[in-house]
């Protein structure tokens, strides 16, 4: 009696040892390294919802922020709520697959402009004019919410500032990856559709241009004068720009508080996919960014699901992350001081590190190289040797997954239309001092279409810039210390 006992315990056990490694519908693949559970179901209804979602159904986001208002916040630090862009303007598009590639054909454009702006950089070309334009300008710890932009066909976040004196409030692109910031200003020669009322510089008493001999108008990297005023342009690799003058003004923060006399550019003329937002925030590491501006020691924001209408929020001179964070170093570029690289020393999958020479992840003494975590590019690019390395890997612990054909820059796609949820190898990053983090595997295989096709959300690039980008930091705050030169990564502090 007591064998047969036995028997059936053992049998009890084999049979909870196997299905713990067994998606909801069988997929003939069992997975004994280090796992992560993809919800199948629950990304599929995502895709489908922002394509439905309609931004009139929902409360107003000043309401919302009512409602969501934080603790009171201490002195010198802000923050501001962060919101998905779909939740700003209805996604022009019918089907999830002509959304995700209209997106990656802007991340593809961004990328491009990311490592221009380098090589101008390591190449000492320098610009002092605003040619071409294509049109005459017309003479005449803060916090805040974040938002994705998917519906656009882009990867970017939004958060809400106030402008001028009454402030106005307006959505903001999130950009850790530029400098200047900037909104649209009446008159208009040539302005998008944006959300809110265009800035009227009139209506607000705190408004100042700049003179050319303004040490803000010498630290812009295209500039010109006329009439005694400083003008500015910044361009973007997608063909987007903004052109206008360069002026100070008062920016708020809900709330939290507001700084007086920050340089940003009152645009007349500004093209591109900037669609809903009424301008960008600049929070790379250069003298004109909005982080230099406020003297933040320090400034974090949490990305929500880019399918997703929720919020978080951007916050200046919050708390630091506590001890269940990882931490990695920024190491400084001598060559450009707009992006923020981080120590990465290699990857891991199922537990397993991948055999990538860590040289591949370190800049040179020319500023070559070296990866840089970036908020407005979605796909995260490695140098093509350690993509290869990284995908080769993830494809070997899933050899009984059905796979498909790739779909755009992706070329590792699976069928995963009969399942309800999955496991799948744990990916993870690798940081200088020995610290990992693992990514949720939402954050690395992601859906395509809504029937469902999901990709490995890696990307390989020619550049020798590479970038952690949005999809890999969802769901996790990411804590710049300004201060102590290091970058944080809470999982699950939205």
């Amino acid at each position: 009696m007591k064998r047969v006992y036995a028997n059936l315990a053992l049998l009890s056990l084999l049979s909870i040892s196997f299905s713990f490694f067994l998606p909801t519908a069988f997929s003939r693949t069992k997975l004994t390294s280090p796992t992560a559970t993809l919800d199948v179901s629950g990304s599929l209804q995502n895709t489908r919802g922002v394509l439905s979602f309609d931004p009139q159904s929902q409360t107003s986001f000043s309401e919302q922020e009512q409602e969501q208002r934080q603790e009171q916040t201490s002195s010198g630090s802000f923050s501001v709520r962060l919101h998905p862009r779909e939740s700003l303007v209805r996604t022009p598009y019918r089907e999830y697959k002509a959304l995700v590639l209209a997106r990656l054909g802007r991340d593809s454009a961004r990328v491009d402009a990311l490592a221009s702006k380098l090589n101008l950089a390591l190449n000492n070309v320098t610009r002092t004019d605003l040619t071409p334009l294509r049109t005459e300008i017309q003479p005449e710890d803060l916090s805040t919410p974040v938002s994705s932009g998917t519906s656009q066909g882009s990867g970017e976040y939004f958060s809400r500032i106030g402008v001028g004196t009454p402030a106005k409030q307006f959505y903001m692109v999130l950009d850790t990856g530029s400098d200047v910031n900037w909104l649209q200003c009446q008159p208009c020669t040539d302005c998008y559709q944006q959300t809110d009322p265009v800035f009227n510089p009139s209506s607000s008493s705190s408004y100042t241009a700049l003179t050319c001999e303004s040490p803000q108008c010498g630290s812009l990297e295209v500039s010109a004068c006329r009439t005694g005023k400083c003008l500015y342009q910044v361009s973007y690799g997608d063909g987007s720009f903004t052109v206008g003058d360069f002026v100070t003004e008062t920016v708020s923060f809900g709330d939290s508080g507001s700084v007086n006399d920050v340089a940003l550019g009152c645009g007349h003329d500004n093209e591109g996919l900037f669609m809903g937002s009424a301008g960008l925030l600049g929070l790379g590491g250069g003298p004109l960014s909005l982080t230099k501006q406020i003297k933040a020691s320090s400034f974090s924001y949490c990305l929500v699901d880019r399918d997703s209408s929720k919020s978080s929020t951007l916050d200046f001179n919050s708390a630091a992350p506590g001890a269940e964070s990882v931490f990695a170093p920024l190491v400084k570029n001598g060559k450009v001081d707009t992006f923020y690289y981080v120590g990465l020393t290699g990857m891991s999958v199922g537990g397993k590190t991948v055999s990538i020479p860590p040289s591949l992840f370190q800049m040179d003494e020319s500023g070559d190289g070296g990866i840089i975590v970036d908020s407005g590019t979605a796909i995260t690019r490695l140098q093509t040797q350690a993509y290869n390395s990284l995908r080769d890997a993830f494809v070997k612990f899933t050899g009984g997954f059905k796979s498909t054909s790739g779909v755009a820059l992706f070329d590792t796609c699976y069928d995963f239309s009969s399942l309800s949820s999955v496991r799948v190898p744990t990916v993870s990053f690798q940081f200088t001092g020995g610290r990992s983090l693992a990514l949720p595997a939402k954050n690395y295989l992601i859906p395509v279409d809504s029937a469902g096709t999901f990709c490995f959300a890696f990307a390989p690039t020619t550049s020798s810039l590479s970038i952690i980008g949005n999809v890999q930091q969802q769901g996790t705050r990411v804590t710049f210390d300004l201060a102590q030169s290091r970058v944080g990564f809470t999982p699950n502090k939205c």
